[in-house]
């Protein structure tokens, strides 16, 4: 089976021309040519980034995830080759409702009409790790019930080996190979993949989104059924809404399609800023609308997390981007450790000056701040910068929701609904909110230790201790005195041999 998958996957690389990628060096001449007379009949005609694409596709629902990752990484794949890549789409036929419900009773130990009052055998929604069908729990609310598709982690195991396995062959022969270092690229893949098949995972990476935004006016997320959840099972709230993509319903239903492109923009920003929790797979088949207007967040597998000094970084850029202050900017590199600190603050200045004064010179309408953040992240590369993965996935978030934003309302001007949003965060983070805040969350630290101080005190001063410390005094002065001996002893050697010299004259 291995060896079978291995051979149609050399036979589909081959058959689209993907030996360019990995057989360009002079050494593996022999290997080309050997290729290209055993597919002499092939026409290649179709540029590199779209045959890489219907490769892909053609091999099946794990490449095609791997080729969706890959589209993010524009910090390390060609331009064209990630915009192609982000046409992949994850839609695979669903697996039988036998198998669904085999699952179910696998994980409850008991049959699924026992633990639901009824069930859909036929699914809603199907894609390459789960798929989803309509329930109803005996208490009567409607839930959606996410299965993981049967024997998927040894499909995945043997794929992502394969992955390897050609990732190390990329990184032998072709001469870019390890600037782009394609094998820690599969292994962060296998890594999300990992965290996508663990169903508890995800439905507590739900379970945070939905109390983070528990009493927002922007956004719906499903409530977490725990008592139904496992490794192999997700039980959510069902969700009654309109796709995104939908645009003709949703304009039929009275949507306001600029407050709704500018509501994706301020709950982007909130995620990052606010809550340094934020959903990274926010494409339209992840997004409904509710009748009001509302978002509906859907699939939590994938989700970004910010540290605070990540968020200052961030908002500092932010600010000082769009105010053309290009030292600010590069000075906030080196304040958060992202580059070197020998990196000299001039010449980074001048690097990011040549590649945000082109783009300013447009509308702010026209700017995509998704592509300056890239642009930035690969500025930065030159000097030294490693590219977090939290900033990647926040790179390839931002790039979703401004895609989106401007095919509701083609006038969104991104920065005019994010500039006030980054201030007050930027004054709640410095000004006395500040302050105050960090004095909140301190006080019950100090309030605890404050009483204790006479204690720790005494312990600091134990007659003990000090002997202990009077002893370590003594040790080193009698050390001293030592040294001091023999460098008298070395000094009178010295005089003597200096006299002997001149009495020998």
């Amino acid at each position: 089976m291995y060896l079978f998958r291995l051979l149609r996957i050399c036979l589909t690389a081959a058959r689209f021309g993907l030996d360019e990628f990995f057989l360009g060096h002079e050494r593996v001449k022999l290997v080309r040519w050997a290729v290209q007379t055993l597919f002499f009949w092939r026409k290649l005609s179709a540029p590199r980034a779209v045959r890489l694409r219907l490769a892909l596709e053609s091999l099946g629902p794990i490449f095609i995830k791997f080729g969706q990752m890959l589209s993010t990484r524009r910090d390390l794949v060609p331009p064209d080759i990630a915009d192609e890549l982000a046409k992949l789409q994850d839609r695979v036929p669903p697996f039988p409702g036998e198998q669904a419900l085999a699952v179910l009773r696998r994980a409850y130990g008991r049959d699924a009409l026992e633990v639901f009052a009824e069930i859909d055998a036929v699914p809603v929604a199907s894609a390459s790790v789960a798929q989803v069908h309509r329930a109803r729990l005996k208490s009567g609310e409607a839930v959606a019930v996410k299965v993981l598709r049967p024997g998927i982690q040894k499909v995945i195991g043997q794929d992502v080996k394969l992955l390897d396995a050609f990732a190390h062959l990329v990184e032998l022969l072709w001469w870019d190979g390890k600037r782009l270092k394609p094998r820690e690229v599969v292994a962060e893949f296998a890594k999300h993949l990992g965290d996508e098949m663990d169903q508890m995972r995800e439905a507590a990476n739900c379970s945070q989104l939905h109390r983070n935004f528990a009493t927002s006016s922007l956004l719906v997320v499903p409530e977490v059924y725990w008592d139904y959840c496992g490794t192999e099972v997700m039980v959510m709230s069902w969700m009654d809404g309109t796709p995104i993509s939908r645009t003709d319903e949703l304009r039929r239903q009275g949507i306001d399609f600029p407050r709704l492109a500018r509501a994706g923009v301020e709950l982007f920003f909130t995620q990052v800023f606010r809550d340094g929790f934020f959903h990274a797979d926010m494409h339209p088949g992840n997004i409904q609308v509710t009748p009001e207007g509302k978002y509906i967040a859907l699939d939590f597998g994938i989700m970004g997390t910010l540290t605070d000094s990540d968020k200052n970084y961030l908002a500092q850029n932010f600010l000082a981007f769009f105010r053309r202050d290009y030292k600010k900017v590069a000075q906030a590199h080196l304040d958060a450790g992202w580059v070197p600190a020998n990196t000299r603050v001039d010449e980074f200045e001048a690097a990011i000056r040549s590649v945000c004064e082109p783009v300013f010179d447009r509308p702010l309408k026209e700017i995509a701040f998704g592509r300056v953040l890239l642009r930035l992240f690969q500025t930065s590369r030159r000097f030294g910068m490693e590219i977090q993965p939290q900033l990647v996935m926040l790179q390839k978030t931002l790039l979703n929701i401004e895609g989106l934003g401007r095919e509701l309302d083609p006038d969104l001007d991104l920065w005019s609904t994010a500039k006030p949003f980054l201030e007050r965060w930027m004054n709640e983070q410095i000004g006395w909110r500040g302050w105050l805040r960090t004095f909140q969350e301190e006080a019950p630290y100090w309030g605890a230790l404050i009483p204790q101080l006479p204690r720790l005190a005494h312990q600091a001063l134990r007659v003990d201790r000090l002997e202990k410390l009077e002893a370590g005094l003594e040790l080193m002065l009698r050390q001293q005195q030592a040294r001091n001996r023999w460098l008298g002893v070395i000094a009178g050697l010295l005089a003597a041999l200096v006299v002997a010299g001149l009495l020998a004259r």
